[in-house]
């Protein structure tokens, strides 16, 4: 089986993130960057069905050259090679660009399933499963928290907020999944080793043939319009109890209608 899983690195969420004054997109160096944390149940997931169903796991990450670490820590948890894609103009890519480079991608390597995180810790938006399905021409199985194949059929559990529903579906398809999907496991110092020598191909967007006008803030159809620093955090109410001091506590919550 063919297995590819989609990896993005995005700034640690629990490190101050910023945007770029001069053009609105995400200062990538004022963060440490991981590997979205979603695309960790993902690669899990991958490696799992590889080792009931066999086959390989291919990563495919697009992001600047920073995002090797992110790569290579994917394939020391046992992937077998990895694709990506890294191109100075691909810089403020949105979804739609993105969806579209990636599909180009999964053409050249050829799946039988796509995995992928419901979405991601920096943009928050959930979709890129839903347009990478599409502009495929595959069916999207979302919000996964199991996985099981046999043969060309596959079927999810799909989260809801009254548990899960059964989807049935066909190879080759697109599955992004949640966090309570599985555990992902740790690199191993002999997968960190081994990591060092799998193939990790690198491709531009001239390798993909796309003109570079196509990709970039310029070509992308959502932009941010304005943003602002948040605010500091403004000192607490402190409440001296001299005996009253229920009756104040009572009178702050009823105050901000917490009562």
């Amino acid at each position: 089986m063919n297995i590819v899983v989609l990896v993005k690195q995005v700034p640690d969420t629990y490190s101050e993130r910023k945007l770029r004054s001069q053009d609105s997109t995400l200062d990538r160096d004022a963060a440490d960057a991981v590997i979205n944390e979603l695309d960790e149940y993902a690669i899990e997931e991958g490696l799992r069905l590889q080792e009931k169903h066999g086959g390989e796991v291919t990563i495919v990450s697009m992001g600047p050259e920073k995002a090797t670490e992110s790569i290579r820590k994917a394939l020391s948890m046992g992937a077998d090679k990895a694709v990506h894609v890294s191109d100075e103009a691909l810089r403020g890519s949105d979804g739609l660009v993105t969806s579209a480079v990636l599909a180009k991608v999964l053409t050249r390597t050829g799946f039988d399933l796509v995995i992928l995180g419901s979405e991601s810790t920096d943009a928050r938006m959930g979709t890129l499963a839903a347009m990478l399905a599409e502009r495929l021409g595959v069916p999207q199985m979302s919000f996964a928290s199991e996985v099981s194949i046999d043969g060309s059929a596959i079927t999810i559990h799909r989260l809801a907020d009254y548990g899960y529903d059964t989807v049935e579906g066909s190879l080759p398809a697109v599955v992004s999944v949640v966090e309570k999907i599985n555990e992902p496991r740790y690199p191993s110092f002999k997968g960190i080793m081994a990591a060092k020598k799998k193939p990790v191909d690198t491709l531009t967007l001239a390798d993909l043939g796309i003109d570079p006008s196509e990709a970039g803030l310029a070509a992308s159809g959502t932009e941010v319009v304005s943003f602002a620093s948040r605010p500091p955090r403004a000192a607490g109410t402190i409440v001296t109890d001299e005996g009253d001091g229920g009756v104040k506590a009572a009178e702050f919550l009823a105050a901000r209608k917490f009562i």
